[in-house]
């Protein structure tokens, strides 16, 4: 099968396009024939080189939607030829026995695409429980960009962050994938959205997808925009992923009681907390990646029911990886770019 992948870690450059065997599926799987996957930041910290292993060469591409091609030994065979959309976690239970005091053998957490192949391919493998049926009103590529995507927003504004009718909510990174589709989950739950952007053409188009007040980081110090746009309220909630730089501002942002949903750090992981802003207005900070199959379901309905609308940057072929690898990186992607096989 033709795939997109990289035999050892490094600049974009290292993505190669070229023949891999075609992957037979095991006891509880599925070979799904890839129609759409997309590009996310985990694609990019991948091919750079986390601090673990990962099976090489690699394929990334956690996002994924096609048909059913076959089934391993044990699976359903009347899946064969179902248009589906995969749910990209794996072993959610050792998040739910870990909470419960549990002892939990390894491997812990591990998402599709990263612990195993992807689908920047033309066929993969992906677990039968992690699949769920794709209306034909909805896309392939609509799918595959809103999958990862919208269960980690889903997470972390409602299960993690427990947003309720009327807060306000501060979203940063504005332009990324989960942002966008956090902005319209938000909006959608009756909340008053504030985001932060890059750029007059991105505040545009997050006014557009629902944000009540964009801010433009380019335009002034973010202490100095907060003050204007939240006054001396603040927000209840902010959901986080540029990390390090902004938590200093974000921390006064915070109204007394307020809640801050961090899930990534893209512009540095090495954050400082002033503890007294923590202590005396009685804040809460929260971690949170992916999500549950629950909450897949519930953020996949949210898309199939078209309360919100996953944002496509661009959709390019398997030899367009390389290229989009470099323009995530370079910050020039404003929701998400999808590679057809």
């Amino acid at each position: 099968m033709r795939a997109a992948f990289f035999r050892t870690h490094g600049d974009p450059e290292v993505i190669e396009v070229g023949e891999l065997p075609t992957p037979i599926p095991g006891p509880g799987e599925v070979r799904l024939r890839v129609r759409a996957s997309s590009l996310n930041h985990l694609d990019l910290w991948m091919r750079r080189g986390l601090p673990f292993s990962i099976p090489m060469p690699h394929i990334g591409g956690s996002d994924m939607a096609g048909v059913i091609e076959a089934v391993g030994p044990g699976s359903d065979e009347s899946l064969i030829g179902m248009r589906v959309v995969v749910d990209p976690t794996l072993d959610w239970e050792w998040i739910t026995g870990a909470r419960r005091g549990g002892r939990l053998p390894e491997p812990n957490l591990r998402v599709l695409g990263e612990h195993t192949q992807g689908g920047f391919a033309e066929f993969a493998i992906v677990p039968a429980a992690n699949l769920r049926h794709l209306p034909d009103t909805v896309s392939f590529e609509v799918a595959a960009a809103g999958a990862l995507a919208t269960v980690t927003a889903w997470r972390a504004l409602f299960s993690r962050g427990g947003l309720q009718v009327g807060e306000r909510v501060l979203i940063t990174g504005g332009s990324g994938g989960v942002s966008t589709m956090a902005i319209q989950l938000a909006h959608h739950a009756g909340a008053e959205v504030f985001a932060l952007t890059s750029g007059a053409e991105n505040v545009q188009r997050l006014n557009k997808l629902g944000a009540h007040h964009v801010m433009d980081r380019t335009a002034g110090p973010v202490k100095t925009l907060f003050q204007d746009a939240m006054g001396p309220r603040g927000v209840d909630l902010i959901v986080d992923s540029v990390g390090a730089p902004l938590w200093p501002a974000l921390l006064r942002a915070l109204s007394p009681g307020g809640r801050l949903v961090n899930y990534g750090a893209t512009a540095g992981p090495d954050a400082t907390v002033d503890l007294r802003h923590l202590f005396w207005k009685q804040l809460s900070i929260l971690g949170t990646t992916m999500g549950s199959p629950a909450e897949f379901t519930r953020a996949m309905e949210a898309i199939f029911k078209g309360h919100i609308a996953p944002i496509l940057h661009a959709a390019v072929p398997l030899e367009g990886v390389r290229d989009a690898h470099a323009q995530l990186e370079d910050g020039h992607v404003f929701g998400k770019i999808v590679v057809i096989p």
